[in-house]
């Protein structure tokens, strides 16, 4: 079917993968429930235009040089966790400095996202471009799906790309609702709030160490 080989196949992985935690999901949960629905989103859309620009990286081959040239995936690697790091320790210096001046704060103040939230469509995008994890799976398992000598692969390539953001968008949709259910929570209990901030600032620290730490191969 138009140069796809086992698209069910293809739409299971594509399902279990989304689901597993990362960079992306976390930071559009965050924004949905520090900022709402609209800005949630604006970062979801982040995700959407990342996802795409490594899918049209992968479908004309650019991205298989990380796999000629592997000091350029380290680079990116590096890179990749290190700004996730700095997100991460952005977010959770703006928690408990909240938490510190929480009796002096002004509305105003206490309305204005944490700095690792600004920005959202554009943090977003930044994180899945810089996201080796996610290159990999472009690189390794979307191009697998391809029939080789198919007169129109770039037909293949946009069917393929089309259900991974079909199925991101349904995934982070919900995240961003549940994230603004999670809000209403949080604006009752401060400390509930700020732990839960922290937590989310841990998790990019985590994350960018993990990255950091894992081997290329």
């Amino acid at each position: 079917m138009l140069g796809i080989t086992d698209f069910w196949t293809y739409v299971l992985g594509v399902v279990a993968i989304i689901l597993l935690p990362g960079p992306n999901s976390i930071f559009v949960l965050a924004v949905g429930a520090q900022r709402g629905i609209r800005a949630g989103y604006q970062a979801a859309c982040g995700v959407f235009l990342g996802d795409a620009v490594l899918m049209i990286f992968s479908a004309t081959g650019v991205a298989s040089l990380l796999n000629t040239y592997p000091p350029v995936f380290l680079v990116l690697k590096y890179a990749g966790a290190a700004y996730l790091a700095w997100v991460g320790i952005n977010i959770i210096r703006s928690a408990w400095a909240r938490w510190r001046q929480r009796g002096e704060q002004s509305p105003a103040a206490a309305e204005e996202p944490p700095p690792g939230l600004q920005r959202p469509f554009r943090r977003a995008t930044v994180i899945s471009l810089l996201n080796p994890k996610a290159i990999l799976f472009f690189l390794s398992f979307f191009i697998q799906f391809v029939e080789p000598g198919y007169a129109h692969p770039e037909l293949s390539f946009l069917v393929l790309g089309a259900v991974v953001q079909f199925f991101s968008a349904l995934y982070l949709t919900a995240l961003i609702f549940g994230g603004r259910f999670l809000a209403g929570q949080f604006q009752e209990r401060r400390r509930l709030a700020a732990g839960a901030t922290t937590a989310v600032g841990a998790l990019f620290v985590g994350f960018g160490v993990k990255l950091a730490t894992a081997s290329v191969g």
